[in-house]
């Protein structure tokens, strides 16, 4: 098996190039992190992590904190996550924690004491958590966070909620719907109640009075969609479209509308936000919003491992699909 004394003498360089070159560290010029890399591909070089650690004092591995209702928005950022820690020789942790009690701060005593990650990320609504920033803090563990609120000491990844909303507003205002049924996020989703003031100021925009009562409040999951549709469609006069600020209850309020023998999009339209792959594969395949979840999770490690002045910025898009139309005459 080939040592590092191997790469460093076909390369032509220091153990000290190798070591640098290996953990990924500043200040080495291209040619010499070609001519390294090169070796190590010709020798199959696999670096040794505990002599890694020791050097550099690191763990090379990253956190991801999460506890959110709906997979598929976890499991997007997850994968852009894992491919950008590979790339960078490091190793992703995935850890659910609860969203109250103590038990959590035992969770992560116990994670940072066993892996001492480099870094910790958080996906809402645990990046909204006061509780568990103070800790991260405290712990002096870097920190950064998807769509969680500016105040808090770490990097922010800003995510554009507040012109997603608007998007929407300006689709189904564009069909010609004046009667909007909207499901709001839980409150605990700080980030996605922005959803619902774009929303809101495209309704100012188009000159329409807010209904209070056609907004109802959601849970992010399928079961919540439908409560919230029966609350919607129960009015005495019912909204010719609906707004789900995911698709979890967007797809919900899909099924309630099948049970009540309406016709999506002809007799009600709905649209949700997220695009999960579920929202491709319903009937009819739902109009929603795309966030560039695996772009995201990708950032993040950017942002722990790299140090970045700036924060990226993203942009979402509203995809048309068989789920929005023209209210009915």
């Amino acid at each position: 098996m080939a040592s590092i004394h191997d790469v460093a003498a076909l390369a032509g360089v220091s153990i000290k190039t190798v070591s640098r070159v290996v953990n990924k560290a500043p200040n080495v010029s291209e040619q010499l992190r070609e001519r390294v890399a090169a070796a190590i591909q010709q020798l199959d070089y696999r670096p040794n992590q505990s002599a890694r650690r020791l050097a550099g004092g690191r763990s090379f591995m990253i956190a991801f904190l999460y506890n959110n209702p709906v997979a598929s928005y976890i499991s997007g950022i997850q994968a852009g996550a894992v491919n950008r820690c590979r790339e960078l020789g490091y190793h992703l942790v995935v850890e659910l924690i609860p969203l109250a009690g103590e038990e959590r701060f035992d969770i992560l005593e116990g994670l940072a004491a066993a892996l001492r990650p480099d870094g910790v990320f958080l996906a809402p609504p645990l990046s909204d958590d006061p509780a568990v920033l103070e800790w991260l803090a405290e712990k002096k563990l870097p920190c950064a966070r998807i769509a969680g609120p500016n105040g808090a000491q770490s990097l922010n990844i800003v995510t554009p909620e507040w012109e997603a909303g608007r998007m929407v507003a300006d689709h189904l205002l564009g069909l010609g719907h004046r009667r909007i049924g909207v499901i709001t996020p839980p409150p605990a989703h700080e980030a996605a109640t922005h959803r619902v003031d774009g929303f809101r100021e495209g309704l100012a925009a188009a000159g329409l009075a807010e209904e209070a009562a056609l907004f109802v409040e959601g849970g992010f999951d399928y079961p919540s969609g439908i409560a919230a549709g029966e609350t919607l469609l129960g009015m005495a006069e019912p909204p010719t479209a609906i707004f789900a600020t995911n698709d979890d209850m967007a797809l919900g309020v899909l099924q309630l509308a099948r049970q009540r023998g309406l016709r999506v999009p002809q007799d009600l339209s709905v649209v949700g936000f997220d695009d999960t792959p579920a929202s491709l594969t319903a009937w009819p395949p739902l109009t929603t919003v795309r966030q560039p979840l695996a772009q995201m999770g990708a950032a993040v490690i950017d942002a722990l491992i790299n140090r970045p002045a700036k924060a990226p910025q993203f942009d979402f898009e509203l995809v048309p699909r068989e789920s929005s139309a023209p209210p009915p005459a």
